[in-house]
């Protein structure tokens, strides 16, 4: 498998099969958003999530892949500082705003940030049609914060701050990104990279996922959590191991626009599945997020 994904790389049928792992991935990241989100607490869920990934990993990192090079612990060491930061400040937004609010601005602010970051880290460039998909998804974005400010009425006290921290959470995706991005690519075995960043991935939270269920009052049954924390774990490999490979076979900052027409998605699921109220105009804000990602793949 490894042999094929690197022969493929910056050929056609790489840039198609990255199409394919993007679109995969937006499909896979929306439901995995929604689980973490959901009627239970996002802690003490993301923490069932990493524990159970870490634990699935784990035999493919020791035992299957190639053993990481040196020239690869200095790299997981900063992607895994990035990413427990990401994950405190996208469960602090997450406990202050509604999936629908927090999740499209967060994946719809990720493409601007990233599109810069691949820029810097690899030369990448847009052309502009593609600049003006960006245009239109900031748009989406922009229109989409002022909705929610303006006319939800639910959590109205939090809402200002949860719209804040979910920008934040935008920046740190990108920049985690753009990084993982880097770290694959510099792996001579891209699962190699995947199957221990999963392992080392999982440390932190199953740890303050523990503390937080311990200090509760009213507990949460451990069983049905993590149930949920299984499900989690193979969408996690689903939608980030998707978009990684996406990453290394063809352009960052392509792979990483088209993966946010989950946007769409998150909407379809925070309407049908998580009862929240969504509307024709969030919907069509929403749509306009991921017609920016269409038209930035499209234009290239």
């Amino acid at each position: 498998m490894s042999e094929w994904i690197i022969s493929l790389e910056g050929t056609e049928s790489g840039h198609l099969l990255a199409m394919g792992l993007a679109l995969f991935a937006a499909v896979t990241h929306a439901v995995f958003g929604a689980l973490q989100k959901g009627r239970h607490d996002p802690w003490l869920t993301r923490g069932a999530i990493d524990f159970s990934y870490g634990l699935m990993a784990m035999p493919f990192a020791l035992f299957v892949v190639p053993f990481p090079s040196a020239h690869l612990w200095p790299i997981f060491a900063v992607t895994f500082v990035i990413h427990i930061v990401y994950k405190v400040v996208l469960a602090l937004a997450y406990s202050r705003g509604a999936y629908t609010v927090v999740y499209p601005v967060v994946r719809g602010s990720t493409p601007f940030f990233t599109v810069i970051g691949a820029y810097l880290l690899f030369g990448e460039t847009f052309s502009g049609t593609q600049w003006l998909g960006v245009a239109v998804l900031m748009a989406g974005i922009l229109g989409l914060a002022v909705y929610n400010l303006i006319f939800l009425e639910t959590e109205r006290d939090t809402l200002k701050l949860a719209t804040g921290l979910a920008v934040i959470t935008g920046l740190i995706v990108a920049l985690y990104t753009t990084y993982d991005a880097y770290g694959i690519r510099a792996a001579a075995d891209p699962f190699t990279f995947l199957a221990w960043f999963f392992m080392l991935d999982s440390i932190v939270m199953p740890v303050i996922a523990a503390l937080r269920w311990k200090n509760m009052i009213d507990r949460p049954d451990p069983g049905p959590l993590m149930v949920r924390g299984f499900i989690g774990g193979c969408l996690a490999f689903a939608s980030f191991g998707s978009v990684m490979l996406a990453t290394r076979l063809d352009k960052v900052g392509e792979a990483a626009v088209l993966r946010e027409t989950s946007t769409v998605f998150a909407a379809l699921i925070g309407w049908l599945v998580l009862k929240e109220t969504v509307g024709p105009r969030r919907i069509a804000l929403m749509t306009l997020i991921a017609l920016g990602a269409v038209i930035v793949e499209f234009g290239g």
